[in-house]
C-alpha cells in the first residue's frame, strides 16, 4: 500500500476565533488519518497494543502551512510511507481541500513514528505482520 486518503469534515471545534482550522489540529487530522491507515492494514491500534504489547508514538514532526482550511470545508488527509526501518518509520502527510473542481494543499508535514513496548515506552521491532505489508 504506497499511499493512503482519508476524508473528514471541518466543524466548529476544529476552528479559532477566525474561523480557520487552528494549526494544531492538523496534527490531529494527520493522527486520524494515521490510525485509519494501519485499520485499512488490519491492524487496529488497540489490537496492536493488547496483542503485541506495541504502540506508535510520535518521534519527531515538522509541518508547512501553506494555505488555511475553514469551516465546512472537506480535507483528504493522506499517509505515505516514506522510510521503513525496523523500530520506525517516517511518513509524508498532506491535507488537501477538496471541493468541486479544487484541490488546494493546505499543510504538508513530515512524520516520524516509533514502535514502543506500551508499558515502558523502550523502543521495540515492528511486529512482522505489519512489516510486511508496508513498502
Amino acid at each position: 500500500m504506497a499511499s493512503f486518503d482519508w476524508n473528514l469534515r471541518v466543524y466548529w471545534e476544529d476552528t479559532d476565533a477566525g474561523g480557520v482550522v487552528f494549526y494544531a489540529n492538523y496534527l490531529k487530522f494527520f493522527e486520524r488519518a494515521r490510525t485509519e491507515w494501519l485499520r485499512a492494514l488490519g491492524h487496529e491500534q488497540e489490537r496492536l497494543r493488547t496483542d503485541t504489547g506495541t504502540i506508535f508514538i510520535v518521534a519527531d514532526t515538522s509541518v508547512r502551512y501553506l494555505a488555511p482550511a475553514r469551516l465546512d470545508d472537506l480535507l483528504e488527509v493522506s499517509v505515505e510511507p516514506l522510510e521503513v526501518g525496523r523500530v520506525s518509520m517516517s511518513l509524508v502527510q498532506q491535507a488537501w481541500r477538496s471541493a468541486p473542481g479544487e484541490r488546494t494543499l493546505l499543510a504538508e508535514g513530515r512524520i516520524r513514528i516509533g514502535c514502543v513496548e506500551a508499558g515502558t515506552f523502550r523502543m521495540r521491532r515492528i511486529p512482522n505482520e505489519l512489516l510486511s505489508k508496508l513498502p
